[in-house]
């Protein structure tokens, strides 16, 4: 992790970084030390770091009150990283669907998200490593936020995740119904209801595929940008009781 800025705001410390060429941001809380480190949450978001960051850092300061550190990185072949020729012809499908009113195939939905999700899971195993290296950081670990089916390859394949809140706002494919099938950990899904981005019948799919014994869907009505603020309140009570330490026994 190459650090590249740095900025205090308030309580929290911002800094800009790159790992090899991608770009990310980590903020940790005032209360981060070697001696007390904190837990971590990833911050996944649908792409455009840079358009996202005010909801990001928003999201930051959220999970600094609670006393954790928060890193985000850049999605593969989105913002200043360049597309693949592949990436923008699935890209043009899905848009041609959309405009057309018709459902998009499962596969221009296939060719969109699986190259997505087989790249951007390794970079953010790569960046969690980063992230654990830093002595003010420490576990658990969280994973928050979209596209939905990055978060649920991450939850099966990455044992320092303990539980993850996911955003059901992007198309999923099939196989990711498969793998989460196998996935365990506690899990808090938002949906809205009238999310113009979204497949609502995969979405309930997608929740009633996974695998996990405690998992919640927050259903509220509404398109994909109209999240009510108590939805965030209740993620993050959610992942207060999965990464806060347990009180010291008296």
């Amino acid at each position: 992790m190459h650090v590249t800025s740095e900025q205090r705001l308030g309580d929290v410390l911002e800094r800009e970084f790159t790992l090899g060429e991608i770009p990310g941001i980590l903020w940790t809380p005032s209360s981060a030390s070697a001696s007390s480190p904190v837990p971590l949450i990833l911050l996944g978001h649908p792409g455009r770091m840079r358009q996202m960051y005010p909801r990001l850092l928003g999201r930051a300061r959220s999970a600094a009150e609670q006393g954790f550190a928060a890193v985000t990185v850049e999605l593969p072949e989105s913002g200043e990283r360049p597309a693949s020729p592949a990436t923008e012809q699935a890209r043009a499908d899905l848009r041609r669907a959309v405009l057309a009113g018709e459902a998009p195939s499962e596969d221009v939905i296939d060719r969109l998200v699986l190259p997505l999700v087989d790249t951007a899971v390794p970079e953010w195993q790569a960046t969690l490593d980063a992230a654990l290296d830093l002595p003010e950081v420490g576990g658990p670990v969280g994973y928050s936020g979209g596209n939905v089916s990055i978060g649920t390859r991450l939850a099966l394949v990455e044992p320092r995740i303990v539980a993850a809140g996911l955003f059901a706002g992007s198309f999923v494919p099939r196989s990711i119904l498969a793998e989460a099938q196998r996935v365990t950990i506690p899990l808090h899904v938002l949906l809205q209801w009238d999310d113009e981005n979204n497949d609502r019948e995969r979405s309930l799919e997608l929740f009633d595929a996974f695998g996990s014994a405690e998992k919640t869907l927050q259903a509220n009505m509404g398109g994909h940008t109209g999240v009510p603020a108590h939805a965030g309140e209740d993620a993050a009570r959610f992942f207060a009781r999965h990464l806060a330490p347990a009180p010291a026994a008296t």
